[in-house]
């Protein structure tokens, strides 16, 4: 049996010749640290042998570039050689800002030659070195935070902006406390003597209805420190019609006889101090940012990368702009170390921004996690690239008118226009107004207590405060007989205001027919529109605006639809150019009041807070109205908006409308003519029994009755070329008129 042979490991390999010492000591000496440790020792004795040569070349920048050299190894020991590339524009900062400071080593001939002689000169001017320092250090300082540069700059230039610009003149402190306790007093004291001005006229019939109580004042935020007085003033009683007469009294005593007072035509326009000035509620930070926290953590919680980056206060709700993130894919990928161990690395392979939809889909989520009744998120914020979450506020701040009208905002469209008109302050805190004239038409929305009416006390009143009778006109038409009552003693109605329904349709024809004399005047002086035939007009001889302001749109259709919406459709057509312009409110937006006729005709339009999503998208075309909080919050859509913008609108109380109107009416000197509505326009001969306005077709279907022995509404929707229903009214007329039904079949015979 043969024996097996041995085999005999010694450490070499069989084949291959062993190494000698030579090689292995070679191989020693490539070992990474031993090669590290003798570049450093060649390195430091170059140093050495060089070092009187480099300190005279470099002086103490040898110690910028020792830092140099060690960055750059740990670069790239841990492989980030690309942030060099990334992040360029740093680099290149960090390298002049050390250059600067190389060059005042070398004013101090600390810096070498090189520092001396190539960063500056030293044989140079002071003035010259200290400028080629200062413009490094500028230089580096740009480059190494380009953002927070510009972020200084744009500050810088608002505040410059700022200093320049022409402040809203404001009354004298004295003057202004002076003013402010004779109020207060005439508002506590109920047992006063009312005083006798007899050189001014006698209050107006309307005035002593009484008039309806301001509101409640709003909850105070837990955050706010309240006012000193605040207890007095919320123990102190409402003001009564004659207390609120006798304070209008007081300020024309104090401010109608001013000299300061602006007078156009004739007439004194009424200063901007008549208009109370109402403190604004600040909300903490602290709060604002718990509540941005709370966000994104929600956000997170379901799978969403997103980033709070704006924080906006406003009146009712604090707008939180969102920056969507990243929807990343990862894989996993094996590597073995150094060491030999196996380690996971996670790769990313693609990324993609965060879908709008999914912020969207959890506002219920977010509202839950907020502790908010209802969000509305607005994605995304037009003119940014954030996604807007508007949450509502513990406490609601009123918005006074005088605090939109003092703005800059407003004084630019007031400058250009007559029709400037205060809306309120957006979710960002920011004014907004807006021109009536460019509208040109106003259509608002909301249910009962929204604001609807409020709101357009605020547009009378703006309109008032700088406009004269000679500028503009109104036609108010109030169906519930209590709202637009106070305004009954203005010169500048044209007519007083109109309560009962007849008479509103009356003002409709009458307003057709005023459009129609207006184009002809306008034709036979030449001019395009209002504007150029007042040019050169003054007083009495220019043609005034017309407003026509309609608080329930609802009445005025069950009265009479088809006239209703064929007038209003007319107006809302070819009215601008004769300086005609509407403002209608409904509180049923439904399809059968605000028709598709009358919203194609009226592009910009105010929903306050609705019941269902349903009268939403009648009056907007999309949701959202349902989420208001009521009381002022209201969804503004201008013209050339795409989408609608959140307002909290301005608020008027009893006692400012009854100042102003107490303003206008003690300085009348002459009777304004009033324009007689009845009278111009009567409703159409032969109109039909009970207030039902006559057909333009119905002397059609008498003729067709009398050729005709039998006619059917189905023969006069043929002969007519109108709709079934229309046929059908037509019928029922000739049937009131003694056209009998004869036989079956629905035949007539005359």
């Amino acid at each position: 049996m043969a024996r097996k042979k041995r085999k005999i490991d010694d450490g070499f390999p069989r084949g291959r010749p062993r190494r000698s010492w030579l090689g292995q000591f070679f191989r020693l000496l490539l070992l990474p640290p031993v090669r590290n440790f003798i570049l450093l020792v060649i390195a430091a004795a170059v140093i050495f042998w060089q070092w009187p040569g480099l300190t005279a070349l470099f002086g103490w920048g040898l110690v910028f570039i020792a830092a140099a050299i060690i960055t750059i190894i740990v670069q790239a020991k841990r492989r980030r050689l690309s942030s060099f590339v990334l992040r360029l524009h740093r680099w290149l900062g960090v390298t002049f800002l050390i250059l600067a400071v190389w060059g005042v080593l070398g004013l101090f001939e600390l810096g070498g030659s090189f520092g001396r002689e190539t960063i500056i000169r030293y044989a140079a001017p002071d003035i010259e070195n200290a400028l080629r320092i200062l413009g490094m250090v500028v230089l580096g300082v740009i480059l190494v935070a380009p953002r927070a540069c510009l972020r200084l700059l744009t500050g810088l230039a608002s505040w410059l902006r700022g200093q320049f610009q022409k402040r809203p003149s404001r009354v004298p402190k004295y003057l202004e406390k002076q003013l402010r306790e004779e109020w207060r007093e005439a508002s506590i004291s109920t047992t006063q003597v009312r005083p006798t001005v007899e050189e001014k006229p006698a209050p107006p019939r309307e005035m002593e209805k009484p008039v309806a109580p301001p509101e409640k004042a709003l909850p105070k935020s837990p955050l706010v420190t309240p006012p000193e007085k605040a207890p007095a003033q919320a123990a102190a009683p409402a003001p009564t019609p004659q207390e609120l007469r006798q304070v209008a009294q007081e300020v024309w005593k104090k401010y109608g006889q001013s000299a300061d007072l602006v007078t156009v035509d004739g007439w004194r326009l009424p200063p901007i101090d008549i208009l109370d000035r109402t403190p604004e509620v600040e909300f903490g930070e602290a709060d604002n940012i718990r509540r941005a926290k709370i966000i994104e953590d929600a956000l997170a919680s379901y799978g969403v990368e997103a980033k709070v980056v704006q924080i906006n206060a406003g009146p009712t709700v604090t707008q939180f702009g969102v920056e969507p993130g990243w929807d990343r894919k990862v894989r996993e990928r094996r590597e073995r170390g150094k060491d030999g161990e196996v380690r996971v690395v996670l790769e990313e392979v693609s990324k993609t921004r965060v879908k709008v939809d999914r912020i969207t889909s959890l506002a219920n989520d977010l509202a839950l996690a907020l502790a908010a009744p209802s969000i509305r998120i607005e994605a995304p914020v037009p003119g940014t690239s954030i996604v807007g979450i508007e949450v509502p506020n513990t406490s609601i701040s009123s918005v006074s008118l005088r605090s939109v009208i003092e703005t800059n905002t407003f004084q630019k469209i007031e400058a250009r226009s007559k029709l400037a008109i205060a809306l309120g302050k957006g979710a960002g805190g920011e004014s907004v107004a807006a021109d009536l004239s460019r509208m040109p038409h106003l259509l608002i929305a909301g249910a009962t207590g929204s604001g609807k009416t409020v709101c357009l006390n605020a547009i009378i009143c703006c309109l008032l405060l700088h406009n004269t009778p000679f500028d503009v006109r109104f036609i108010l038409i109030d169906p519930k007989r209590v709202e637009m009552t106070p305004y009954n003693s203005i010169p500048h109605l044209a007519a007083p205001v109109i309560v009962d329904t007849n008479k509103a349709l009356g003002a409709l024809r009458w307003l057709s027919q005023e459009m129609d004399q207006r184009y002809q005047k306008l034709a036979t002086a030449g001019a395009r529109n209002i504007e150029s035939y007042n040019k050169n007009r003054k007083g009495a001889e220019k043609l005034p605006y017309i407003v026509l302001v309609i608080d329930e749109l609802a009445d005025l259709m069950m009265a009479g639809f088809d006239e209703v919406e064929h007038t209003l459709c007319r107006l809302a057509q070819l009215a601008r150019a004769t300086g005609i312009h509407l403002v209608v409110a409904t509180q049923r937006p439904s399809v059968d009041v605000v028709t598709g006729l009358i919203k194609a005709n009226f592009p910009t339009r105010i929903s306050f807070a609705v019941t269902s999503q349903v009268d939403s998208r009648t009056i907007l075309d999309g949701a959202g109205a349902e989420k208001l909080l009521g009381r002022g919050d209201m969804l503004y859509m201008p013209t050339e908006a795409a989408k609608p913008k959140r307002l909290q609108g301005c608020f008027v109380s009893d006692a400012e409308v009854e100042r102003l109107v107490y303003f206008w009416n003690s300085q009348r000197q002459e009777e304004v003519t009033r324009l007689k509505i009845d009278e111009l326009a009567p409703p159409p001969a032969g109109a039909a029994r009970g207030g039902r306005p006559e057909d333009p077709l119905l002397e059609s279907a008498r003729e067709l009755a009398r050729q005709h022995q039998h006619i059917s509404t189905s023969f006069l929707q043929r002969r007519l070329h109108i709709g079934y229903p229309r046929a059908a009214r037509l019928m029922e007329q000739l049937e009131e008129e003694g056209f009998g039904r004869e036989g079956g079949g629905g035949e007539q015979s005359a």
